[in-house]
């Protein structure tokens, strides 16, 4: 188990943005032997083939075809992106005569004191102009470049009874003094190998520096980054890549954008998925296995809190290393019901697997 908990925080590490995620990724993929499809060519699928799509750089489908027949698909889905904050177009900007500080806004949900008085650092991509042509680049600054700075307590004497952060006001990155001023561009052409000019536009991000650790009495925890959702994106991809498709046609979704809605052209709520698995099936003469599928959405859920387990359900709270989370809703904010319990349980059983249930509190909603 601990070079399995290794090869994922490695993962981690390298994956600041859901671009860099989504590209170690289809690495993943390449590496088993899977190929690339791109959505505006024509597919040529065949029995026994591993395949793979992406969308917008930031979302992938990929599927395991059987050597024989299939009566369904077996789907498991997960999101590559986390809480974060995204630089605006124009970010750079001078603070109080003497420093040179980037203009941000948040990215999801966050608990913007944690984002306080630590290494932070840039990441994402650029569009270039590159032989006539644009053209993406993965960008990472790969270094502690950044921090957003606390008040001090003497300035803020109420810090530790509840502050109300302001996101265009308290959040708001140093990345130098002065005589920072254009680095900004000047390092991200670098990073793309272009000249400054040729940086048409960027989607970037802060990310946290901080490494990831195992840690606990008995090293039974760890801790890290971008745990939401990368955790079930890596281990949901190298379980598909190990299991293979017999009977059924294995699918593994990764998707972007759900921590603001998973409504962008590559969410969960797009045709992504539709679209991927309506063109392969209808090529393999299956077209109607998508009926019978089954898929397993995986996220993290919330372990119980140590110092505030009032918050908590009584009987439907869940530890660390308790085992496999089902999570449960009634108003469907999570869409497990009996069928889907059952035939997941039945599951986990056979693979000696431990199952917690979840459900909130029916007066704190999901």
């Amino acid at each position: 188990m601990q070079q399995e908990v290794a090869q994922f925080l490695d993962f981690a590490a390298h994956s600041p943005t859901v671009f860099q995620a989504t590209e170690q990724a289809c690495q993943m993929l390449e590496e088993a032997g899977f190929s690339r499809l791109a959505e505006h060519e024509a597919w040529n699928i065949v029995p026994g083939g591993r395949y793979y799509v992406t969308r917008n750089r930031s979302a992938l489908i990929a599927f395991s075809v059987p050597e024989k027949g299939a009566a369904h698909c077996q789907i498991v889905a997960s999101h590559g992106d986390s809480p974060t904050f995204k630089l605006k177009a124009h970010a750079e900007g001078e603070a109080a005569g003497a420093y040179i500080r980037l203009d941000v806004e948040p990215y999801g949900g966050m608990i913007m004191s944690t984002w306080f008085d630590r290494p932070l650092s840039i990441a994402g991509r650029a569009l270039v102009r590159e032989n006539g042509k644009l053209v993406t680049k993965l960008i990472d600054l790969d270094r502690d470049a950044l921090l957003i700075p606390n008040m001090p307590i003497h300035f803020n004497r109420d810090i530790n009874n509840g502050y109300a952060y302001n996101p265009q006001v308290d959040m708001l990155p140093v990345f130098g003094d002065l005589s920072a001023k254009g680095a900004l561009a000047s390092e991200v052409a670098a990073k793309a190998g272009v000249q400054e000019e040729d940086v048409v536009a960027c989607d970037l991000f802060l990310y946290n520096r901080t490494p990831a650790s195992v840690w606990g009495a008995h090293e039974e925890f760890f801790s890290c980054p971008r745990i939401d959702d990368l955790e079930c994106a890596y281990t949901s991809l190298a379980a598909f890549i190990a299991a293979p498709a017999v009977g059924h046609v294995n699918v593994c979704a990764v998707f972007d954008n759900e921590e603001v809605g998973s409504l962008s052209k590559q969410g969960a709520d797009s045709t992504l998925l539709g679209d991927v698995l309506t063109r392969a099936l209808c090529a393999l003469g299956l077209s109607d296995a998508q009926i019978r599928s089954f898929m397993v959405s995986a996220d993290n859920a919330h372990a119980v809190h140590p110092n505030h387990p009032e918050k908590y359900d009584d009987l439907n709270r869940t530890v660390m290393n308790g085992g496999v989370v089902i999570k449960h809703n009634a108003n469907q904010k999570y869409t497990t019901d009996a069928v889907s319990d059952a035939i997941f349980s039945e599951i986990c059983a056979k693979a000696g697997v431990p199952v917690q249930h979840f459900a909130n509190r029916s007066d704190i909603p999901g």
